[in-house]
């Protein structure tokens, strides 16, 4: 079978591995459908994520038909549309044992710390998989609970709730599909961002008001949103040395911080930007059986993906795919490769 390989940063090649094989009961085998690019597959394209190893199948946004199952399977059958879960974890730890499997100290992330699901067939678990209706859900945009599942941890992170007022640093794919959840319980949600295009997709899939902190003063915007008292929940989906600092400044007293970051590098931030206001500073990473959730909103149509998934390529196309989000950030959100 084919597969999107990385074979070394800048080096990607669609190449012929072996097709996957059950080797004990719970495995099943996908027909891949479709899958999303994260900024994390690019990062493994460019070198930049430390935590990929070489060569790899990328992939961790994917979704296919159920086609073959072990002989304990009993939560999905074949011929299932179904997304998965890219998050492997050991289940003894104490992040696992305390319900943070997402932080598991031996996590392995599906297409990052091992092969993904960019490929004509992929195996995995039944408890990663999770079976989605056809008739109500494009079969092209089902890769795309995952990244749902990001935006839905930050909102339970979060504890986002009817009648919450939410900021939303960075209007790329979790910035907006945390913003669509918001919106899903009745939030009213503040975006900025750099670019006027995804500001203006911002405004189309729900956000309430938009800033464009090159043009506008964002303390000056989150006083008028909230009546001068600050921003009760904040979530930083720029992830900069700087964007964690600012979102200390705009929170309220008593108010949320849901910090999405990766970085490597130190923030200036001393103890009384949060000790003075009793800031919750929340780390959010990955899902933590997020699925069902998302899942729900999709099927209900309560969040929209297919105004997600901005661009769509053949598998055979990925060079160019990773070409476009590269060099026009302005006109992607998210974009899908197809297996079919």
């Amino acid at each position: 079978m084919k597969a999107v390989v990385v074979k070394k940063p800048f080096e990607v090649e669609i190449m012929e591995v072996e097709k996957p094989v059950i080797t004990s009961g719970h495995e099943i085998i996908i027909k891949v459908i479709s899958g999303g690019i994260c900024g994390s597959d690019m990062g493994i394209f460019n070198g930049t994520n430390s935590l990929a190893t070489y060569p790899r199948v990328i992939g961790h946004e994917f979704a296919g038909i159920v086609d073959e199952i072990g002989s304990d399977v009993t939560s999905v059958k074949v011929g299932d549309l179904v997304a998965v879960d890219p998050v492997n974890s050991c289940g003894e730890c104490f992040a696992c044992k305390s319900g943070h499997h997402n932080v598991c100290g031996t996590l392995e992330v599906t297409g990052v710390h091992r092969d993904g699901g960019f490929a004509e067939f992929v195996k995995t678990t039944e408890s990663n998989a999770y079976v989605l209706n056809p008739e109500n859900v494009d079969p092209l945009n089902a890769c795309l609970v995952e990244p749902y599942s990001i935006g839905m941890e930050v909102n339970e992170r979060g504890r986002i709730t009817e009648g919450d007022k939410f900021l939303v640093m960075g209007s790329g794919p979790i910035g907006i599909t945390a913003m669509q959840i918001a919106k899903a319980r009745g939030a009213s949600v503040m975006m900025t961002d750099i670019l006027d295009a995804r500001l203006d997709r911002a405004t189309q899939m729900g956000a309430d008001k938009v800033v464009n902190v090159m043009n506008e003063n964002l303390q000056d915007a989150v006083n008028e949103f909230t009546n001068n008292e600050g921003m009760p929940v904040t979530v930083d989906a720029v992830c900069s040395v700087k964007s964690i600092e600012e979102a200390f400044q705009l929170a309220a007293p008593s108010g949320r911080v849901v910090t999405l970051g990766l970085l490597n590098k130190p923030s200036n931030i001393a103890q009384v930007d949060f000790t003075k206001k009793g800031l919750d500073v929340l780390g959010s990473r990955l899902n933590n059986y997020r699925f069902p959730q998302v899942i729900e909103l999709f099927e209900s149509n309560a969040v929209t993906p297919s105004k997600l998934r901005t661009h769509t390529f053949h598998f055979t196309q990925i060079k160019e795919a990773f070409e476009l989000i590269k060099n026009h950030q302005d006109e992607v959100c998210k974009v899908v490769v197809t297996f079919e």
